[in-house]
């Protein structure tokens, strides 16, 4: 979600600043605003919505310095207004702040009781008014924050800019990243790498409960106990040029279509092809001893999790329990003894998973980790790193990154069942073969997009819509109603085909469209079955299948969408395009923002 970026700079950082926002956009937000000290004084302009309106009372109203703040916000305590916007400023300090103070109302009954005044609705205002009332009671800035670190209980990474310090940041994290960046002369705060990456490539990642005090000529870290440390500058490797759609109409668009791309990027990680074989970016890794697997994710890494769980345990024969990130802790979950304990994430940060690797090391197991990006807090804390090579994703809604994910996830399954010994070398063969054939298979699946936006006003009408699959396609059921409800706002529900007459059958009828992910194969008859029982009742049913499933249960339809024919183990990553395709087409007809769908971020940093 919110991002920040803070400058120390030899000249105007306001422009900047603004550009750094624009990098940040696709985390989401509703609100924007940057301070800067100028003159011992702080200056600040903030807007609510786009960063278009917080660059229209740029251009009104200038803001000078070399130094300053800024910040997108997704609203938690307190609507997406101007006053509840970042920073948040007293006379002596300004703040942004990403993540959330669970004991804001303690501390903000006990300052204002003591006479502090508050502009806001939100919790990030105590933070100032905690820092201003130790600067003003003759503390340096630096002690002042060491002072009300401790106090602050949640999530946090945090911006600091204080009035009579024109060379000076502070910034802490606990719960949220944030990294240091160097320059010639200058240094930098951000939450991602990407945000500072037309500013320096030199990048510093701090630890969990780190904090920085930032000058010109360098900066002092030090960890939660307050002793010095050194962290590694590393390159970070992100390009300085802003991301752009080329001639996608949206950058989701433009991430469904990269798919052949990075699916294949992220294969030749995994797979010795011309030797017919699997392999691990850390080839002498054991995982012949692994007894159980844990899967816990978020959202749509979580159905990315659910075909994993699929893949695994018909492969390997390694029994798996799966979890949402958010429930995990909370059930007491038994971890026994040599156990996998396997997160997958876009970001890597994602509150809640992060929160449950973290519950899991502390059980004993050993930990991987799926990411998108290979420097974020899980990446660094795991035992082993499993990246996907989707590149930067800026559409809210994950499309890339789940057909990477799902690619990751079979060469993982792969791997396990030949340390198992559960796969024999013609197997083994097979699978590298079928994996291999993917990005060509997407690239096919692509070449109906113009069909499927011919169909999608039959979507678009509609107030609820139901997906049905089974097997490795019942989740991407799942995923495909995710999509839909995530940017056109229609409620959608997936279900498990063979689930429909438990219940889920009495809301057919026909305004309620139906969509079926049915590849020809060993269970197209029994969901091709629970799909006429569906037309019986007068569902409108749109069919997604292949050539010859659509020949034999198109009948009856009211679209079909024919897809290449695939090797099962590989449909769940071919199929992932109709249902994007799908989800993507309908919103562009409502007319809503599909890259940056309302009330969504796209890494919740926050539980």
């Amino acid at each position: 979600m919110c991002g920040i970026v803070g400058i120390i700079g030899t000249e105007s950082v306001a422009d900047r600043l603004l550009d750094g926002l624009k990098r940040l956009e696709y985390r989401g937000y509703d609100s924007a605003g940057i301070a800067t000290v100028e003159a011992a004084s702080i200056e600040r302009r903030r807007a609510s919505g786009k960063l278009k309106n917080l660059a229209t009372e740029l251009a009104a109203h200038p803001l000078p310095g070399n130094i300053g703040i800024a910040h997108t916000r997704w609203a938690t305590h307190g609507g997406p207004t101007t006053d509840n916007a970042h920073p948040h400023a007293t006379q002596e300090v300004a703040v942004v702040h990403n993540g959330i103070i669970e004991n804001f109302k303690p501390l903000r009954e006990e300052l204002t009781a003591r006479g502090r005044v508050f502009t806001s609705e939100t919790d990030t205002e105590v933070v100032a008014h905690l820092v201003s009332e130790q600067v003003e009671a003759g503390l340096s800035p630096q002690d002042a924050v060491k002072a009300i670190l401790p106090r602050l209980h949640g999530a946090f990474a945090l911006a600091i800019l204080f009035r009579q310090h024109d060379d000076l940041l502070i910034g802490a994290r606990l719960g949220s990243p944030l990294v240091v960046g160097y320059g010639e002369g200058e240094v930098y705060l951000g939450s991602d790498a990407l945000a500072l990456a037309p500013l320096t490539q030199r990048i510093a990642y701090l630890e969990e409960g780190d904090w920085v005090v930032c000058r010109r000529d360098g900066t002092d870290i030090f960890d939660r106990d307050n002793n010095p440390v050194d962290r590694p500058v590393t390159l970070s490797g992100v390009t300085g040029a802003l991301i752009d759609k080329g001639n996608h109409r949206h950058f989701m668009q433009k991430e469904i279509y990269e798919q052949p791309i990075v699916v294949a990027q992220t294969l030749r990680s995994y797979l010795q092809r011309f030797e017919g074989k699997v392999t691990m970016p850390i080839p002498d890794f054991d995982l012949s001893g692994i007894r159980r697997v844990t899967i816990v994710a978020c959202g749509t890494s979580f159905y990315a999790g659910m075909v994993a769980k699929y893949w695994f345990e018909q492969f390997a024969r390694v029994p798996v329990d799966l979890d949402v990130a958010s429930e995990f802790r909370y059930r007491a979950p038994v971890m026994e003894e040599g156990g996998l304990a396997l997160f997958i994430s876009q970001s890597g940060e994602t509150a809640d998973t992060l929160a449950a690797l973290r519950h899991a090391k502390g059980e004993g197991q050993t930990i991987a980790v799926v990411v998108n990006v290979p420097t974020s807090t899980m990446a660094r804390e795991a035992d082993l790193l499993l990246p996907t090579h989707a590149g930067p994703e800026i559409g809210v809604a994950s499309t890339k990154a789940f057909t990477c994910q799902l690619a990751v996830l079979a060469a993982l399954a792969a791997n396990l069942a030949k340390a198992k010994g559960r796969l024999s070398e013609a197997e083994e063969r097979s699978i590298v073969r079928h994996l291999a054939e993917a990005p060509a298979s997407i690239n096919a699946a692509l070449a109906y997009d113009e069909a499927i936006e011919g169909m999608a006003g039959v979507i678009a009408a509609a107030r609820d819509v139901l997906y049905l699959g089974r097997g490795t396609d019942y989740p991407l059921a799942l995923e495909g109603a995710l999509k839909l409800k995530e940017i056109s706002y229609i409620h959608a529900e997936g279900y498990a085909a063979g689930e429909m007459k438990h219940g889920p059958i009495a809301l057919i009828d026909e305004h309620v469209p139906v969509i079926v992910i049915a590849p020809s194969g060993p269970l197209f008859d029994k969901t091709v079955s629970n799909m006429q029982e569906v037309q019986a009742r007068g569902g409108k049913v749109v069919l997604i299948s292949d050539y010859d499933g659509i020949q034999a249960a198109g009948d009856g339809a009211v679209a079909t969408i024919t897809m290449p024919k695939v090797h099962p183990l590989i449909a769940p990553i071919v199929y992932a395009v109709p249902v994007q395709l799908l989800a993507y087409h309908v919103a562009v007809a409502k007319g809503t923002d599909v890259d940056q769908p309302r009330n969504l971020a796209k890494s919740v940093t926050v539980e």
